[in-house]
C-alpha cells in the first residue's frame, strides 16, 4: 500500500488535488458534487480523481450513483500515518 499511496499522491500530476480530496473526506465523507463545491474544482475533475483513488483502493464509495459519498478505504485508514507523512513532505 505504501508504494501505491506514494504514486497516487505524489507520482502523478493530480496528486495535489487527490491529497485535498482525501483530507476532505477523511474528516467528512462527501459526494462528488459537495467535494467540487468545497474544493472549488470542476465536477469532472473531482470525478476523475475519485476514480483514480478508487482504482487504487485509497477511497471507497458508500451509496449509489449521484448521492454516493466517498470516504477513505479501510486499507487507507490502516495506513493513515503513511498518508500523513506523504502530505507532510508535500507541504
Amino acid at each position: 500500500m505504501e508504494a501505491v499511496l506514494w504514486y497516487v499522491l505524489t507520482g502523478t500530476r493530480g496528486g495535489e488535488n487527490r491529497v485535498r480530496i482525501l483530507r476532505t473526506i477523511e474528516s467528512q465523507p462527501q459526494n462528488a458534487n459537495q467535494l467540487a463545491e468545497e474544493l472549488d474544482l470542476d465536477y469532472k475533475t473531482v470525478r476523475h480523481h475519485l476514480d483514480v483513488l478508487m482504482d487504487n483502493n485509497v477511497v471507497q464509495r458508500s451509496g449509489d450513483d449521484y448521492g454516493a459519498v466517498y470516504l477513505p478505504s479501510g486499507r487507507c485508514r490502516a495506513n493513515w500515518e503513511m498518508v500523513e507523512q506523504i502530505i507532510e513532505q508535500m507541504d
